[in-house]
């Protein structure tokens, strides 16, 4: 079986869906790796690093589509704007993609590629079970956003984050605020605490209180009433725009004191929600710096537009990165490349692919297969039974 890992085409895109250090596991699962010329080039690793551990240099990217019966991509059509498009002209029928594709957001492009008769796999859609965590790569890739979400919040600080002990007086910490307490967020806090700054941390689920007291941090307690706060995957549901309205009201204060916020609520599927206002914006000193992760969703500041840096009437910047991770791509392809080989092995037997639609990470991950959107969330999103016409 030829698995095939073309170049990421996606504007600014710097990651590679497979590294060479995990080759050797799949060439000793009996699959033939077949690599677009440079794909790795921009993450730091060279056709050469590929080659020696028994990869094979592609042609061209229409030959690999043509040979591969797996295609791994960290963005698959519905994650890559015009460029998935393209490639989902490329698949064929009877051939398999893996990597993110959006379901929830993009499900057109999910029926599309089921019209093709291709089976797609969203690494979106890995349930979070413990027999799947090395696989999870929402997760992985959360972790390095977090950490780089905290860097550019101290570069764009005209202050430091430690207190410091010096001849000329003591300098004071800086306060970080980190709303969303999931991967990201842990990551934001541990983050900001070994640069030295006070951290305070926010989530609407409570069980969470303990791992954010755990990295160092003070955890806000906000005196709301939730519906149910986190879904059967572990992930904080959406709230209905009453709850968050009371919630922005309740942070009002919180956000004032802090040098430094750090958003990152997500629900996957849906429109970011807003939690930082414009209102709330204006009271927070001149300098202090705003990090919105949930940027590519439309974000959870009121002010911030999508990969610009927005300076507000009192001084307040807003950064909001929509590919984070894109940026320190040797770590976030490697911990990828973990995760999607493991879902590949995981789904090969023999050294063939066989799709066991009993088994729950199979089945949880499995958006088309056999000309339909088997998906159950993806199917109800199209609002039809999923086949493709």
């Amino acid at each position: 079986m030829i698995v095939g890992v073309p170049k990421e085409t996606f504007p600014g895109e710097r990651r590679v869906a497979l590294v060479p250090g995990a080759l050797p596991a799949l060439t000793k699962a009996s699959l033939d790796v077949l690599v677009e010329g440079s794909a790795g080039a921009a993450a730091g690793f060279p056709d050469a690093a590929y080659t020696e551990k028994g990869a094979r240099i592609a042609e061209s990217r229409g030959r690999l589509f043509a040979e591969a019966d797996v295609v791994l991509q960290v963005r698959s059509p519905g994650a890559a704007g015009e460029a998935g498009r393209a490639d989902a002209e490329l698949l064929r029928a009877g051939q398999t993609v893996i990597g993110f594709s959006e379901p929830l957001g993009e499900p057109a492009a999910a029926r599309a590629v089921a019209e093709r008769g291709v089976s797609a796999l969203s690494m979106e859609l890995i349930p979070r079970i413990t027999r799947a965590q090395s696989m999870d790569a929402l997760s992985s890739m959360a972790t390095i956003a977090g950490y780089k979400a905290v860097l550019l919040a101290a570069g764009a600080l005209p202050r430091m984050f430690p207190m410091m002990m010096t001849a000329a007086g003591t300098i004071t910490p800086a306060r970080v605020f980190v709303v969303g307490a999931g991967v990201a967020g842990l990551q934001a806090i541990a983050s900001a605490r070994r640069l030295g700054a006070r951290v305070e941390a926010y989530d609407v689920r409570p069980v969470v209180k303990e791992q954010v007291e755990s990295l160092g941090a003070n955890f806000v307690e906000l005196p709301l009433e939730t519906g149910e706060s986190e879904d059967a995957g572990g992930y904080a549901k959406a709230q209905d725009e009453s709850f968050y309205r009371r919630q922005r009201e309740t942070m009002t204060r919180v956000v004032a004191n802090s040098d430094v916020v750090i958003t990152t609520a997500l629900v996957p599927g849906k429109t970011a929600p807003i939690l930082v206002t414009a209102e709330m914006v204006a009271g927070m000193a001149p300098g202090s710096v705003v990090v919105d992760l949930a940027a590519e969703r439309g974000g959870n500041c009121e002010l911030t537009k999508g990969d610009e840096v927005v300076v507000s009437s009192n001084g307040v910047t807003i950064l909001g990165p929509t590919n984070l991770t894109s940026t320190v791509p040797y770590h976030a392809s490697q911990m990828y490349a973990k995760n999607i080989s493991t879902l590949l092995l995981h789904l090969v037997k023999d050294g063939a692919l066989a799709l066991d639609l009993d088994d729950e990470i199979t089945a949880g991950t499995l958006v088309s297969h056999e000309g339909r959107v088997v998906h159950p969330r993806v199917r109800e999103l199209l609002g039809a039974d999923g086949r493709a016409t």
